[in-house]
């Protein structure tokens, strides 16, 4: 799914097309992982100086109704990216800037066989850690308090 496809399910389904609708999957579009309804407030602070948690999630649920946006819960907060539309697959999950890579394994087919009378009407299956460029980034923010521990002590 991206914002084009997504504007026209909103269409096709009778919903109206607002700018802020619009700049809501913007953001999904150009972030290109999950976010939060915090950071979309964040995202949109300049353009809607009043926006309301309210109005992001009405929109957000709405999105994942019309299977737009898929949602997940990371440290109790709901997350959000758009729907797959592709095959079956799971994600890889940054803790830290919430980008996303596609498992193509699904554990499914070895786990089915644990209770094979068992009907497993869904799943899901995320993976949690830092992506490299994430890595980098908290290493370098170590070695630099540190260095800053070293120097307070001396």
């Amino acid at each position: 799914m991206n914002k084009d496809e997504a504007l026209i399910v909103l269409k096709a389904k009778g919903y109206k097309h607002t700018d802020k609708r619009e700049d809501i999957l913007d953001l999904f579009d150009k972030k290109g992982g999950y976010l939060s309804a915090k950071d979309i407030q964040f995202a949109l602070r300049e353009a809607y100086p009043g926006i309301s948690f309210d109005t992001i999630y009405r929109n957000l649920s709405l999105f994942r109704d019309l299977s737009i946006l898929e949602e997940t819960e990371l440290d109790g907060e709901k997350i959000f990216q758009f729907h797959c539309s592709e095959h079956h697959h799971h994600h890889l999950i940054c803790l830290r800037c919430g980008r996303t890579k596609t498992i193509e394994v699904c554990p499914m087919q070895d786990l089915s066989r644990l209770d094979p009378e068992f009907l497993v009407t869904g799943h899901k299956f995320e993976i949690y850690g830092y992506c490299k460029s994430c890595q980098k980034a908290l290493r370098e923010a170590d070695e630099s308090i540190n260095e800053a521990d070293a120097l307070h002590i001396l």
